[in-house]
């Protein structure tokens, strides 16, 4: 348990290092560039397409009429570009997360590497086409279990246990995985698995709780749409140091537990094995 705790403020302290706020900060210049870049090709082209399709819709044709007479006929210049913001949105964030996630997580681990376990030999148990492997495989069986267990959210209690539960498996298998591949062989991997699973899932359903901080805001941002602009990005700033922070916590705690199992394995190899003493004739 000390591990648990000694890891966890360890990853606070670490949010705070100049490389890890430069990294959370990525995926907003990165949101920033691909909305620059869309908006000055196509945004016109755009907006026109989406306007013609809402005067050829027929009940978005009532709906903008009824906006005149409600004397919001401004509005009505407004939801195209909204829905082509609202649409186009999502999508952005999804591929901006997922390059960020791929870059922030070997440069957490190399930080933590370099500053507190230099002296830890890189064994390189897993390649990157493994880790890719096991996160994807990883990942349908995460969807699985929460298709199958649909039927089960509609049981009060469980609908606050089994999602975050799931996520936090997810989260465990995922992470400890890619703190450990650069480090550790697959056989200390699989044994750190096997000797800290019930502290690694408790980290995984915490910072799977962490994780849903960035929806409040996100939903935020779909009622009040004049502040959407300013609310996605806040989000998507939070959700990115919220991953920094989960990454962080991991690999502080697991190459902590390899150090340790490793020390453990060289004390064993030091003693000297007992010699039954042999009778003389």
């Amino acid at each position: 348990m000390s591990l648990l705790f000694d890891s966890f403020w360890r990853a606070v302290a670490y949010c705070l290092h100049p490389r890890v706020i430069g990294l959370s900060l990525l995926p907003l210049v990165l949101l920033i560039l691909a909305a620059g870049g869309l908006g000055y090709f196509f945004w016109d082209d755009a907006v026109n397409g989406v306007f013609l399709w809402l005067e050829s819709s027929e009940w978005l044709a009532g709906f903008t009429r009824w906006l005149q007479d409600m004397g919001m006929a401004g509005l009505k210049n407004a939801l195209a570009p909204l829905l082509i913001i609202f649409a186009v949105t999502p999508l952005l964030v999804i591929v901006v997360l997922l390059i960020v996630a791929l870059l922030m997580t070997p440069a957490l681990v190399n930080l933590v590497g370099r500053r507190r376990f230099p002296a830890l030999e890189r064994r390189h148990g897993a390649s990157f086409l493994r880790g890719a492997l096991w996160s994807v495989g990883s990942i349908l069986l995460a969807v699985v279990a929460l298709v199958v267990s649909l039927p089960l959210w509609l049981i009060p209690p469980l609908i606050l246990l089994l999602p975050p539960l799931i996520w936090g498996w997810l989260t465990y298998r995922v992470m400890t995985f890619d703190a450990l591949a650069d480090h550790a062989s697959a056989d200390e991997r699989r044994r750190v698995f096997r000797g800290h699973r019930s502290s690694l899932l408790l980290m995984g359903i915490a910072t799977g709780y962490l994780g849903a901080a960035p929806s409040v805001v996100w939903a935020s941002g779909w009622f009040f749409a004049a502040a959407f602009p300013i609310l996605i990005p806040v989000a998507i700033w939070i959700y990115t140091l919220v991953f920094a922070f989960s990454s962080l916590w991991f690999t502080h705690y697991c190459l902590a537990a390899l150090e340790q199992l490793r020390q453990a394995e060289h004390a064993a190899a030091e003693v000297p094995a007992f010699v039954e003493p042999q009778l003389l004739p």
